[in-house]
């Protein structure tokens, strides 16, 4: 099979979620992973029910097509059988607090003069540098300190607490196979390696872009329900009459004419642009109280058949068994074990390439199990 990072050797010394969540794609797409454990402090993920297979579901999926690998960091012994193997390996990700790798003897200093290809990556919270970067921290504190919150949610319930985890992963995990495959791309240029400072933090405020665009150079305060992102126009969700949600974005004029005729709400044409914030309430009481004449399931088959930026808001479980997932491969059959008949239920690699493909060798193995 032709995988893409087929050759690229990775050792990983992360948990949890957003360094585990970085290798699964490396793995994915051909990387060799070699997940190096605690013996004595499994990764929380671990524990984390629900279970299948006799393990942690989201284990299971994390370190899927990695290799286990248990190691006492904290014995000198186990640190000279790391150096002795880094001259193997292309790639380092790590997810310590800032030190925890030097006292250990591991940091890219001690690591780049053995093998001076070395890619070093360090996922933290808030960095390397600065007075945050020994602080403790969680994805509803990075989010916070982005300033995402700041301008989501409403003005009487205040921000959101979402369902997944925004700064961990769309800000540790994707932001660090970036800057690693980045690395490997320089690399083939100048033959050396060099370290990757990833903070969740500094990731994800980039993900405020056209929000920040306007606070910086437009000079403008970004305020809660102002914009259409997050509840300002009739951009917004609307509860159907058996207590279920459509998505509504029918923003351009072709989607906002289609929706207005749908519904039959002259109101939307004439004040669906307005920037005057009783013409906004209007309109989404307008468009609330027509969608709550209809059921979830009637106004589905509805808004099926059109093409004005309505959707239903599904539950994970909906979403995983609909006829999208199936269409666009959402979900594969993973083998328990390498060339096992007994499969597990797993996300599928979300990146389709042309010529190369991702693979689904076994699930997150057992502690210990696996070799290098």
């Amino acid at each position: 099979m032709n995988t893409a990072l087929k050759g690229l050797k990775v050792l990983d010394f992360s948990t949890l979620l957003p360094g585990p969540f970085a290798t699964l794609y490396l793995a994915d797409l051909g990387a060799e992973v070699i997940h190096i454990e605690s013996p004595t402090r499994p990764d929380l993920i671990r524990m984390l029910p629900p279970y299948a297979h006799g393990q942690a579901t989201s284990h299971n999926y994390l370190n899927r097509n990695k290799q286990s690998v248990t190691l006492d960091l904290k014995d000198p012994k186990s640190i000279e059988q790391v150096k002795q193997k880094i001259s193997e390996y292309d790639i380092v990700i790590e997810q310590f607090r800032p030190g925890v790798m030097q006292r250990l003897g591991l940091d890219y200093q001690t690591l780049v003069e053995i093998n001076p290809r070395l890619i070093y990556c360090s996922i933290t919270g808030y960095g390397q540098h600065g007075s945050y970067k020994h602080k403790a921290g969680h994805d509803i504190n990075y989010v916070a300190l982005s300033g995402i919150a700041g301008h989501s949610g409403r003005k009487l319930s205040g921000p959101p607490p979402m369902g997944i985890q925004i700064a961990d992963v769309a800000g540790g995990s994707l932001h660090a196979v970036i800057g690693i495959l980045t690395a490997v791309i320089e690399r083939q240029r100048s033959g050396i390696g060099q370290y990757i400072d990833i903070s969740m933090t500094d990731c994800v405020v980039t993900m405020n872009n056209m929000a920040a665009a306007a606070v910086l150079a437009g000079e403008q305060n970004q305020q809660i329900e102002n914009e259409h992102l997050n509840g300002g126009t009739f951009y917004d969700y609307y509860e159907t009459q058996d207590g279920r949600y459509l998505s509504v974005g029918s923003l351009e004029p072709q989607f906002m004419t289609g929706l207005a005729t749908t519904l039959d709400l002259p109101i939307l044409l004439q004040k669906g642009t307005s920037f005057d914030v009783e013409d906004r309430k209007a309109v989404k009481q307008a468009i609330q109280e027509k969608i709550q004449q209809k059921t979830f399931a009637e106004w589905r088959t509805i808004f099926a058949e059109l093409d004005v930026c309505v959707e239903p808001v599904l539950s994970l479980d909906e979403a995983l068994n609909s006829e999208l997932a199936r269409q666009r491969g959402w979900v594969v059959d993973v083998p328990v074990k390498a060339n096992s008949a007994q499969t597990e239920r797993q996300l599928a690699c979300p990146i389709k390439l042309s010529r190369s493909q991702a693979t689904y060798q076994f699930i997150g193995q057992g502690l210990g199990e696996g070799s290098w």
